[in-house]
């Protein structure tokens, strides 16, 4: 696999998401970019248990260091920018990142990293930001203007942004096929779905305001004898609201490595979103996941799986209730033959994170063999008062 940079180039990331909440992009980039340099994963900050700012360090199985500051519960907001900035600088100072670069999935961060002097700055572009509450176009802005190099997961993200960088790639989510094509054996049951009976109508992933509940429930109420199985974590909604129906079971959140037990066992999959702001630039990496097992799919109409998924005649599209229920009806008939499996499988070839990761980082390598970059001096930080723990 192609070394990123160098091993002396460090990488420090500033995300949005837990390393350990929902292993997607981030996680499977990253491990990769973890063989061959040092790779920080800087997390939002964790509040309460502690009366001082500090810093927990933690190495992951993939030798990724996971960096969650920690912030006093009462901490003045006003106060908060200024002590990440100088936990920030304590990272620095303790792990002796001297030529890094920068990564960001979230652009908040450049509020207490926006004075770093990094070798070079990579923007990824998930399709989380255009749906986070909290969101500022300004400062997505200014970290366009900042990167010298910007990925884009979405073709969707990719048309809106192309314009506003000289050096953005739309480089789609990819799969780990050898896993998720686990899917297409007979595997052992979960416990929580065995006893659930046939046809199951299956959905893993973040179930959150983006969820249409709406279209579950009144395929559920039309087709009692589907079973929809839900499986994910429950996101900014309070589960005690969550719609409730007989055949409607939410089994949580599911390990990553757990996903094709519970697809091998599902006889159609489904990616029912809503249609709307936040919905329309999402580019869900189930789509080839539940391909890779050999499950048919059915989706509401979202961009980025109309094209290609769609067009390409491998994923069924529907966003009425009974025109999906139509759709899975026909899935469930046709029981996708050799032919089917053929041209997902000649889609899916070339879709690895390997493949992904080795484009991106001769992007990388590519820009910093063409950059005449100037002398690097090492910044003198004093140590602060801050308190620094580190597990491995």
């Amino acid at each position: 696999m192609m070394n990123t940079v160098s091993e002396t180039s460090d990488l420090l990331v500033f995300s949005h998401l837990r390393w350990d909440f929902v292993f997607q992009r981030p996680q499977h980039l990253l491990s990769r970019q973890a063989k061959g340099r040092r790779v920080f994963y800087f997390e939002e900050p964790v509040f309460g248990m502690t009366e001082i700012p500090r810093l927990h360090l933690r190495e992951t199985a993939e030798n990724v260091l996971v960096v969650i500051p920690y912030l006093p519960t009462n901490i003045d907001p006003s106060k908060m920018e200024a002590a990440l900035t100088d936990l920030v600088d304590e990272l620095i100072y303790e792990e002796e990142l001297i030529d890094y670069t920068l990564w960001y999935y979230s652009p908040k961060a450049l509020s207490f990293s926006r004075h770093l002097e990094p070798k070079s700055i990579i923007f990824d572009y998930l399709d989380h930001l255009f749906y986070q509450k909290d969101r500022d176009q300004n400062v997505e802005q200014e970290l366009l203007r900042k990167a010298d190099l910007v990925f884009s997961a979405g073709q969707s993200i990719y048309e809106e942004k192309k314009h506003d960088h000289h050096n953005i790639h739309f480089m789609p989510n990819a799969l780990d096929y050898t896993h998720f094509s686990q899917g297409r054996m007979k595997l052992v049951e979960p416990d929580d779905q065995i006893n659930i009976p046939h046809p199951r109508i299956g959905f893993y992933g973040v179930i959150d305001q983006r969820f249409n509940f709406d279209l579950i429930m009144q395929m559920a109420d039309l087709r009692p004898d589907f079973q929809f199985v839900l499986a994910g974590p429950v996101v900014n909604l309070d589960t005690r609201t969550l719609p409730r129906r007989p055949n409607v079971h939410y089994l949580g959140k599911k390990d990553y490595y757990a996903l094709p037990l519970y697809l091998a066992g599902w006889d159609v999959t489904i990616m029912p979103y809503l249609q709307n702001e936040m919905t329309r630039f999402i580019s869900p990496m189930k789509t080839m996941e539940y391909l890779a097992a050999g499950k048919a799919v059915v989706s509401t109409s979202v961009p980025d799986v109309i094209v290609p998924f769609s067009k390409k005649q491998l994923v069924r599209i529907a966003d009425r209730p009974k025109d999906f229920i139509q759709q899975i009806e026909e899935a469930i008939q046709e029981k996708n033959g050799p032919e089917w499996l053929d041209r997902v499988d000649h889609f899916l070839k070339d879709q690895s994170w390997d493949n992904l990761h080795e484009k991106m980082a001769k992007l990388e390598l590519d820009f910093v063999k063409d950059r005449k970059f100037r002398e690097e001096r090492p910044r003198v930080i004093h140590p602060l008062n801050i308190t620094t723990s580190r597990v491995v």
